[in-house]
């Protein structure tokens, strides 16, 4: 008989699953944990003041000396953005291809982690030997170059993460995806598949990026002034385009954005980005060339309001001014939440008189997505032939989707794992389980402080934010508790103190005869005269007003 294995697989993600961004996989045998990327997601609409979120890493920090290293599959932001703070808290060697690593040490010099950080370059060809762990990988295409898929080998069997990924068959590039690689990863047999969810809701094939590189010259040609460009500074295969096409038509091009002037400087000086000679030039140039003799790369295609585009929209740009005539491309997709932005963006540039080239890819022709569609999601379960199925990478009705993608393939639906954040798939001797929740969640990020924002304090802000504050700041007398100044009521957000007088007049005798009552019965303890102002004024106010501003008590002793 054979001796049945004591110890067990574990996959779980801590972000990444039923949701866009934050991604974070990982693989656990015994005593050896791989993560697979650390990215980070932009604030929903009610998390106030916040400004990125990453993943709640407790569960690594806890295991930190079974952490064999962090792996990344590609340098988008949702894949490498989480790294400054992950590092600080979980100093392991981390694993990424060359322009990726790249991207990243830009992120580790601003945080000061790059020279206490262990980093190895990876390649398709390389093999990694992490505890009883092995990893190889697989090139991919994707909107970014040097994208790759993992393949775990585990004293379970082989778990393969694709990475984002798409099957395009004319890479701007040429570097074409390792179709023959991922069959023989397949005919060897694989265990469970982690497989990019985005576009499971779209039929067909994703269109090649090189397409876009056509429409875009043929934009440039009939410009009759300035063309301004939006992108995601990361899609590296479009900046290229960008650059091939006001070469073709005899065109200048200035760089504007922190993110877009980051990355074509780290992709061009890595040999990513190839620039003819002479045709960068700077922003205060722009003016002096005719304006048909330019391009302008921006920032701002999710019309985010401090980017370059939303800013020259607006008019309030340092440098740059859009002018009646000018052709504005936006050569991206909204993000789902962003559209708002977007459209807002877009009537301005409207109003001031450009045309706008904007909306689907596929009606535009300015853009497609990085992300393979319904075919290509097939052809990667087909090609890899997993036992198991673990969709990630996008919203919950994606993943759903994208299962039932799966089985029409011929997987049987019993071995599909639909996952929520923190849940585990178990593999022990072949057999697969839903097992034990494992520490998952948001950790907020507001300015330097991480982690220090919660539910409770997005609550305060919430409320702020609606009803507004009010004030109340009164001196009692020690000796015998009378009132020796005050109540000064202090509104901000609520009403208009000048249009308001007779409302807070009775706030003020309210708030006095309640501390008088107290006073009187000899409760004398802060926290009780603070609650109850807070109740009878609440209650006052609601009446009067139907809102709920939050009452901050001060009650000082002289």
């Amino acid at each position: 008989m054979s001796k049945k294995n004591i110890d067990k697989l574990l996959i779980f993600a801590l972000g990444g699953v039923g949701e866009i961004g934050k991604n974070m996989y990982c693989v656990q045998y015994a005593n050896d944990i791989i993560v697979i990327d650390s990215g980070l997601k932009f604030p929903e609409e009610d998390m106030l003041g916040i400004d990125i979120v990453i993943p709640d890493i407790g569960y690594l920090t806890e295991n930190r000396d079974k952490v064999r290293g962090i792996i990344i599959t590609h340098g988008h932001e949702d894949h490498i953005g989480g790294l400054p703070y992950v590092l600080k808290h979980l100093n392991v060697p981390l694993y990424a291809t060359k322009l990726t690593m790249g991207l990243i040490e830009a992120k580790l010099k601003e945080a000061n982690l790059l020279g206490t950080t262990n980093r190895i370059l990876i390649n398709s060809e390389s093999v990694l030997s992490l505890g009883v762990l092995t990893a190889s990988f697989f090139k991919t295409n994707h909107s970014i170059p040097d994208s790759v898929g993992v393949a775990l080998d585990t004293p379970e069997g082989v778990v393969v993460h694709t990475g984002d990924f798409k099957f395009d068959q004319t890479p701007v590039n040429d570097q074409y995806a390792d179709l023959h690689r991922m069959a023989e990863i397949g005919k060897k047999g694989v265990l469970a598949l982690l497989s990019d969810s985005t576009n499971a809701e779209r039929p067909g094939y994703t269109g090649s990026e090189r397409s876009v590189g056509i429409e875009i010259e043929e934009v440039f040609r009939k410009a009759k002034q300035r063309v301004v460009i939006a992108t995601f500074a990361s899609n590296i295969h479009r900046v290229q385009q960008v650059f091939d096409a006001a070469a073709a038509t005899n065109r200048k091009v200035t760089v504007i954005g922190r993110s877009m002037v980051n990355v074509v400087s780290i992709a061009s000086e890595l040999g990513y980005l190839h620039i003819p000679d002479g045709m960068l030039i700077e922003p205060e140039e722009v003016n002096k060339l005719a304006a048909d003799r330019v391009v302008i790369l921006s920032t701002g295609s999710q019309g985010e309001p401090m980017s370059a585009l939303t800013r020259m929209a607006r008019s309030t740009h340092r440098k740059i001014d859009i002018l009646p005539g000018d052709t504005v491309i936006i050569a991206a997709t909204p993000i789902p939440g962003n559209e708002r932005y977007v459209g807002r963006t877009v009537d301005e540039l409207f109003r001031i008189g450009a045309n706008v080239i904007y909306g689907p890819g596929s009606v535009t022709g300015v853009h497609v997505s990085g992300h393979g569609s319904q075919e290509e999601l097939k052809l990667m379960l087909n090609l890899i032939k997993p036992k198991y199925f673990i969709p990630i990478h996008g919203e919950y009705r994606m993943l759903r989707q994208h299962a039932i993608l799966a089985e029409s393939v011929g997987i049987p639906k019993e071995d599909i794992f639909m996952c929520d954040i923190g849940d585990t798939v178990e593999i022990q001797n072949g057999a697969a389980r839903k097992g034990s929740k494992v520490q998952s969640g948001n950790i907020l990020i507001d300015g330097l402080g991480v982690g220090d924002v919660g539910n409770i304090v997005l609550r305060d802000r919430k409320l702020l934010s609606q009803d507004g504050i009010l004030v109340v700041v009164v001196t009692l007398s020690k000796q015998d508790g009378k009132i020796l100044s005050g109540p000064d009521i202090i509104s901000r957000g609520f009403v208009y103190v000048r249009e308001s007088e007779g409302l807070l007049e009775e706030a003020n005798r309210i708030v006095t005869n309640t501390l008088t009552k107290l006073m009187n019965e000899n409760v004398n303890e802060w926290a009780s005269l603070k609650t109850n102002v807070k109740d009878v004024l609440g209650r006052f106010l609601y009446e009067q007003t139907r809102r709920r501003p939050m009452i901050l008590p001060i009650i000082m002793e002289v």
